[in-house]
């Protein structure tokens, strides 16, 4: 299976920005579920979003955990070079959430009609900064869709920029933004030091939505698709692993490491598991903050990229409507290799399965 340089197995790199939603590469490199599906892989820590897109259209990267409107953004140019890029599984609904700073709690900003009246208040004398994680991003659409149901125009009452996720927290507490959208565990971290609180989160505010994904070009998926499956089929396992709450304090311990999140599991299990912390006075149950594996969520099916591509739309990121066909829908989400790698799942698992009862007989 693995492709070979000098008799030697090639690693595959695998790109991940340290949030809580990378959390099955980081499992399925830990607990050998690559190497189960016979792949060497190396995973890396990125910066951010553009550099992970970037990395994976000039090859340095074979693969990545990404944000899931990203392979769309890639196939149509938006930003970068056009390059066919695909997604085999949906690795995570939800999880993310919308954060206001401390000084505008404190200037008597308690949710999004207050917030209107503020920059009502302060029009023509300050403009304030809001961050997300990248242009094409649920991030982007779901605050922008937050802001218009106030009444605030996200392109002229506030100012929208792009600043890496683990960078968030540090601009909020300097002064050099006044909120953001973002995954877990930046709003906790904000909320946690008292530099920020919740306002909304995007379960309650666009329910089951296809937030993180996994990508690739459709060169590596040509080429490789073994390859390209065993991955896959690594990443369902690990899914589901982190799906299953007996497994999340072995995940958050996992995540809490240096070279990954470096944030203590405390504040790693109040999205795994909740309550989910809104600001020191407010913590509520969400069941669906973040959701890993379950109802048929990992399938990148033509009903997740039709919301993408609508929010696209919608946001004016995409210009051209003629994209918007479920040609182009079906070519990015790849449910059909979904499908033949959760096949190798269970041929595989059935196969262990049947040694065992072999070896016990």
């Amino acid at each position: 299976m693995m492709t070979e340089t000098y008799g030697k197995p090639q690693k595959i790199k695998l790109g991940y920005i340290p949030l809580l939603d990378c959390a099955p590469f980081l499992v399925a490199q830990e607990y050998g579920l690559f190497t189960k599906y016979g792949c060497s892989v190396s995973l890396t820590r990125e910066v951010g979003w553009a550099t992970i897109r970037d990395k994976m259209i000039y090859g340095e990267l074979q693969g990545a955990h990404t944000v899931a409107p990203m392979p769309f953004a890639i196939n149509f140019g938006m930003g970068c070079i056009p390059v066919a890029c695909i997604s085999p599984l949906v690795i995570t609904l939800n999880g993310n959430s919308i954060t206001l700073s401390r000084r505008l709690y404190d200037a008597g900003v308690r949710d999004g009609e207050s917030l209107k009246k503020e920059i009502d208040r302060v029009r023509g004398k300050k403009t304030y900064v809001l961050g997300v994680v990248f242009q094409y991003s649920s991030h982007n659409f779901i605050l922008k869709q937050w802001l218009a149901t106030y009444g605030i125009h996200p392109e002229r009452d506030v100012r929208i920029v792009v600043v890496p996720p683990q960078q968030l927290t540090g601009h909020l507490k300097s002064g050099n933004i006044d909120g953001f959208c973002v995954s877990e565990p930046w709003t906790s971290c904000a909320v946690k030091d008292e530099e920020g609180f919740c306002v909304a989160i995007s379960s309650e505010l666009s329910p089951g939505h296809p937030d993180k994904v996994f990508s690739t070009t459709k060169q590596f998926a040509d080429e490789r698709e073994e390859e390209l499956l065993a991955l896959t089929a690594a990443l369902i396992e690990a899914v589901k692993f982190c799906e299953n709450r007996a497994n999340l304090g072995a995940v958050a311990a996992l995540l809490s490491r240096k070279e990954h999140l470096n944030v203590s599991q405390s504040v790693l299990m109040t999205a795994l598991e909740g309550p989910f912390i809104f600001s020191p006075s407010k913590a509520v149950n969400v069941p669906d903050f973040l959701i890993f594996s379950r109802d048929n969520s990992n399938e990148p099916c033509a009903q997740k990229a039709g919301w993408i591509m609508a929010q696209l739309l919608r946001t004016g990121s995409l210009r051209d409507p003629a994209l918007l066909r479920t040609s182009s829908a079906q070519a990015v989400f790849r449910s059909d290799l979904y499908h033949k790698a959760l096949k190798k799942t269970e041929l595989e698992n059935n196969q262990i399965n049947h040694t065992n009862e072999l070896v016990s007989s």
